[in-house]
């Protein structure tokens, strides 16, 4: 049974969801990532031949269909394929309480209605309480790269992004903006290269305290300029 039969059969028996962004990491064994590269390469191979394309003469496609496994599995794809990198918390021993904003941060992602890229950058706004558990700047940018490595729906991933947070921080308000410029748009259909999608997730104090959500936005702003 392929490597990829035996992922989903896991997953059906454990009544997982499996769409596109959702991970699925400890669905899979050892030895079967390896599996999954070699079952893409196939039938990328498949595709290819499909669009008529001669990669035994052609240099350039020769090993394409290899490459694109390795991209999708590792690289583009890695938040679906593997956990979550180690992410260090401490206890918020000073009580902080002020509005902390981290960003921007570059994030690159996929549309899943067409696999093509999407780029962008996210700020986060944090309200911390003496309960909070702080994580170092960089972690921030790990935690939303590993969100991002996978095909993604930007309205979805926010909301993933901030329900990640929200369970690890555990902070009074979170506020979070992602602003990315979709290749399905630029690449094919209007072709329209100007324009971006901006959308927002409030939570907690930034969803009840509106001079904190202006506050935010006013500072955010500074920072884009």
């Amino acid at each position: 049974m392929p490597a990829s039969q035996r992922i989903r059969y896991r997953l059906v028996e454990a009544n997982r969801r499996y769409h596109a962004n959702d991970n699925i990491a400890d669905c899979i064994r050892a030895g079967e990532l390896d599996e999954l590269k070699a079952e893409v390469q196939a039938k990328m191979q498949a595709l290819l031949e499909a669009l008529v394309i001669d990669t035994e003469s052609d240099h350039n496609t020769n090993e394409t269909a290899k490459r694109v496994a390795k991209m999708y599995i590792e690289e583009v794809f890695r938040g679906r394929f593997h956990e979550m990198p180690a992410v260090t918390e401490f206890p918020n021993v000073e009580r902080l309480n002020e509005l902390m904003i981290v960003g921007p941060i570059a994030v690159r992602s996929a549309c899943s209605h067409h696999i093509c890229p999407i780029f962008g950058k996210v700020w986060i706004g944090i309200l911390p309480n003496e309960h909070s558990n702080l994580i170092g700047l960089s972690k921030y940018a790990r935690i939303a790269d590993w969100i991002m490595s996978r095909p993604q729906i930007q309205e979805e991933a926010v909301i993933m992004l901030a329900n990640e947070l929200q369970e690890r921080v555990r902070p009074d308000g979170l506020a979070i903006v992602m602003e990315a410029d979709h290749f399905c748009m630029h690449w094919r259909g209007v072709k329209d290269s100007e324009s971006a999608m901006t959308n927002s997730v409030m939570r907690g104090a930034f969803l009840k305290d509106a001079s904190l959500r202006r506050e935010f936005l006013s500072l955010l702003t500074r920072k884009k300029s």
